[in-house]
């Protein structure tokens, strides 16, 4: 809680440190790596060249000052966690926050300029320290559980097999080098994976587990990422596909992420774009292997049949299902990314080609024409965009804001306000 006079101080500026927050993270980042370029290793540089990255915090920082003001609708715990997961996956330390928060409140003063007296400094002060020991808290409570070390987070992991899936996208089965077991994970969950790249430098990134637990090692399915519209190339899954061979080493740290199959019988549905099939996949076998009864819809968006990664694999773990239906939609060589329709002007046919057990469309994914279960549990991953309009379908044919689960692969620019 803030205090009575941080809460009165915070409430009268509020408004300007929202209308300026992506301008005083834009003067933050540069002020920290100025003064700590150790810490460049532990942000993603290609968030930074997007700007994605200051505009995740931004909007974290709004909708934390804003949920202490008591002026947030929704709980911000769900936020928290997905932070706090991503930070514990990159061996964030709690001595960091000090220095993050140096650099962020002289960011404020310098942006802000002559607004920023003592009384205002100490009252966001308190905002930025309430936020950072919560996360503090909270990444303490996930190492404990997933077994992390803070100041070992990075072991040495294998690569024993390397599958190409399409061609942007293979897959990587890790497995430890030294006596340790292999770690238990959720479906859902992710690792991330460190890279010492030519020319210096060191970048870590978050690949969901792209199997089902039990496997005898962990897999990641990884697209390359190419460099479009301003943004450049994926350096880690650039090396990855170019550079690492089975019988490499890899440093990995441990499975972590909170957007996790829930238990219970409930039907679900899995919503997913391009590479956001990777959770889907470990959900689905996870199901198919140990809850063969539980009902399953699964729906997915690609460029081209050839496009869709782990395609045969989901429809052979869906074969085991007693109750298993794939809605694919594939755009016809355009080139644009998937996306959701609507009822009208979709184009969604469907075509030749499906499976058994599938219905193939043409076309941007129309959710009004997928039969959804009663009470069903639904878990999303895609490009933010796919993300809303999927959500948003799912809202308007009643399935309630709780039961849907999101993953979105880079900084939550919707965190705070998944509306």
């Amino acid at each position: 809680m803030l205090s009575e006079r941080s809460a009165a101080v915070v409430g009268a500026t509020a408004g300007v440190v929202a209308e300026h927050a992506v301008e005083i993270t834009a003067a933050f980042y540069p002020r920290l790596f100025a003064a700590h370029p150790e810490l460049l290793n532990l942000f993603n540089q290609g968030n930074q060249a997007t700007g994605e990255q200051r505009q995740a915090l931004a909007a974290a920082i709004v909708a934390y000052a804003g949920h202490l003001l008591g002026g947030s609708g929704s709980s911000f715990a769900p936020v928290l966690r997905r932070i706090a997961h991503k930070h514990v996956s990159l061996g964030v330390r709690p001595e960091q926050y000090t220095i993050v928060g140096q650099h962020l409140l002289a960011a404020v003063g310098e942006v802000l300029g002559d607004a920023v007296t003592r009384e205002v400094h100490d009252a966001w002060d308190e905002v930025y320290w309430l936020f950072a020991t919560a996360l503090i808290a909270e990444e303490g409570r996930i190492s404990q559980r997933v077994g992390a070390d803070p100041d070992h987070v990075w072991r040495p992991w294998r690569v024993t097999a390397r599958t190409v899936a399409t061609a942007e996208v293979i897959s990587f089965d890790l497995v430890p080098t030294g006596p340790e077991p292999l770690p238990t994970y959720l479906a859902g969950q992710y690792i991330s994976v460190a890279v010492d790249l030519p020319g210096g430098g060191r970048q870590a990134r978050q690949y969901s587990l792209s199997r089902a637990p039990g496997a005898g090692s962990l897999r990641i399915t990884v697209r390359r990422v190419p460099g479009t519209a301003g943004a450049p190339a994926g350096v880690v899954s650039s090396h990855l596909h170019d550079q690492v061979k089975v019988g490499d080493i890899l440093d990995v740290s441990p499975p972590t992420g909170d957007v996790t199959l829930a238990t219970g019988a409930d039907p679900l549905v899995l919503i997913s774009a391009g590479i956001g099939v990777t959770p889907m996949i470990a959900m689905l076998g996870h199901t198919a292997r140990l809850q063969p009864e539980r009902p399953v819809v699964a729906v997915h968006a690609d460029r081209s049949p050839d496009h869709h990664a782990l395609r045969s694999e989901m429809l052979e773990m869906g074969a085991l299902l007693r109750d298993f239906r794939l809605h694919t939609w594939y755009e016809s060589g355009t080139g644009r990314p998937a996306g959701i329709g609507t009822a009208a002007g979709t184009g969604a046919t469907p075509g030749a080609g499906g499976a058994r057990g599938e219905s193939r469309h043409t076309g941007t994914v129309d959710l009004d024409a997928v039969p959804l279960p009663d009470g069903a549990r639904a878990y999303l991953c895609g490009p933010l965009p796919f993300l809303r309009d999927a959500r948003a379908g799912l809202l308007r044919r009643g399935v309630p804001a709780q039961r849907i689960r999101y993953e979105v692969f880079g900084p939550d620019l919707w965190a705070g306000s998944p509306t």
